[in-house]
């Protein structure tokens, strides 16, 4: 009799659970059909297929959990490099893609260009502090994005944060940009197409071997479960999980239609200086942007006039949130965490703040500046990544200090 009834229980469960699952689809369903649909009709497919790209991109970024957060702490805290190995076959595809490119200077007969940035000190102190943020807010720019379309509102805060920070960094960014740096080095330009490639996948190589002998002499063997045995099936491909190396490919590939559709590489920090300039306006606070030397650069310019639905790094950026929403609910993972520690709330804050701030000065987050930056040939993304995995391993310290694990 015992068994009847804990089977009967059993099985209502998991009927609740079904019925949970369907629900949450049919929700995360409505509301892409809705997006697409209004974007179109408002704006035009141009709107509705970045934000159809932002989707594919955080469908990848959710069902492989590919991220750079938890990678460097679990390098860092665990000596467990998995994570760190599965961007460095990121990379090396997408230089792979990419410089041939940007050297021929355009793809489909569009234009592009990639990033190129100074060297100087507000990379590197954008990037340490970004770093150091991201580990008290438990995510970076893309991290927090597909952490909110999974259901987890501690992102939410560290999202606001982010958008403060950055605001506030275009009120310094003419200070910043000021200081002594040096001009940008294009290395495609400066040594070539083909010792370029080779240099930057020797690079990747290495850093690869090391994390893999680093986890080797902690462990003795490596924790490979997802960057490895890539079972295809259909039921895989839909619901996940993903290994790492099928996100790495996503979003290599995917960042090259990035490029092919708008010119340049996928950017996610761009949206956010834009949307803590938009909500100042809504709450009537007049900082007279205009005026200020970050937006009075090329591509800026007008991001303040304009619709804020018409911003391309904003519909990509809702568009990863909308993708992992929808990956969420396929794998049957999505649930509001609404019990968030007072802990998370203050390094989500806190970290926000470091993050908006840094990226704005650092010219992008760890998508625009290191990841843009590398596979655009510039110097400055090796820059940025040195400071910014310091700036982690600082952060990863502090973390316990303000109730972290």
């Amino acid at each position: 009799m015992p068994n009847s009834i804990a089977g009967f229980s059993s099985s209502i469960n998991a009927e609740q659970t079904r019925s949970r699952q369907l629900f949450w689809f049919g929700a995360s369903s409505l509301v892409v059909i809705t997006s697409i649909y209004t974007l179109w009709n408002n704006y035009g497919p141009f709107e509705s297929g970045l934000l159809i790209l932002g989707m594919a991109l955080g469908l990848c970024l959710f069902n492989a959990s590919f991220g750079f957060t938890t990678a460097w702490r679990r390098l860092i805290k665990q000596q467990r490099g998995e994570g760190v190995r599965a961007q460095m076959l990121m990379l090396g595809l997408s230089v792979l893609l990419f410089f041939p490119v940007l050297a021929n200077g355009e793809l489909f007969g569009n234009p592009v260009s990639g990033f190129v940035r100074p060297l100087g000190f507000s990379v590197m102190f954008g990037a340490l502090i970004f770093g150091f943020g991201m580990q008290l807010a438990n995510g970076c720019a893309s991290g927090n994005l597909y952490h909110s379309g999974g259901g987890q509102i501690r992102a939410i805060p560290a999202m606001a944060g982010f958008s403060v920070g950055a605001l506030w960094a275009t009120l310094d960014y003419e200070w910043w940009t000021n200081l002594p740096q040096l001009a940008p080095v294009n290395m495609i330009e400066l040594w070539g197409l083909a010792p370029a490639l080779i240099a930057n996948l020797a690079v990747f190589f290495l850093i690869y071997q090391f994390t893999k002998r680093y986890e080797l002499k902690a462990h003795s063997q490596l924790s490979e479960h997802q960057t490895s045995h890539a079972s295809f099936g259909l039921q895989k491909l839909i619901q996940g999980p993903w290994p790492m190396l099928w996100g790495a490919v996503g979003v290599a590939v995917l960042n090259l239609v990035t490029l092919a559709v708008l010119g340049r590489p996928w950017a996610v920090a761009l949206a956010y200086p834009v949307w803590g300039a938009k909500a100042a306006e809504a709450l009537g606070i007049d900082l007279e942007l205009d005026f200020t030397t970050y937006w009075m650069q090329p591509g800026r310019e007008s991001a303040l006039a304009e619709p804020l639905l018409t911003d391309p790094a904003t519909l990509m950026n809702l568009g990863v949130i909308l993708g992992a929403f929808v990956a969420a609910t396929l794998a049957g993972k999505f649930s509001f965490q609404w019990k968030v520690p007072l802990s998370q709330w203050i390094g989500a804050i806190i970290g926000g703040l470091m993050l908006g701030y840094g990226a704005t000065i650092a010219y992008g987050c760890n998508i625009g500046a290191f990841v843009g930056g590398v596979v655009s040939g510039s110097a400055h993304g090796w820059l940025w990544i040195f400071c910014a995995f310091t700036g982690s391993i600082l952060g990863t310290k502090v973390r316990p200090l303000i109730g972290l694990n």
